[in-house]
């Protein structure tokens, strides 16, 4: 299973779910496990800030 340990988080559904879940542009990841997937939102802003704190220096 080459996927076995790929996890996403929904952004249509706002819920974590493996590989075979919804297509890609509605999810993020992949994750190495599903606690990290929960807290993908949070991941992504604090990539994000630290990007524009990165371009305004």
């Amino acid at each position: 299973m080459a996927h076995e340990n790929e996890w996403y988080y929904c952004l249509k559904h706002h819920r974590v779910e493996p590989w075979d879940g919804c297509r890609a542009a509605d999810r993020l990841g992949p994750y190495p496990d599903k606690e990290t997937a929960e807290h993908a939102l949070e991941i992504a802003r604090q990539r994000t800030e630290a990007a524009d704190e990165y371009d305004e220096s």
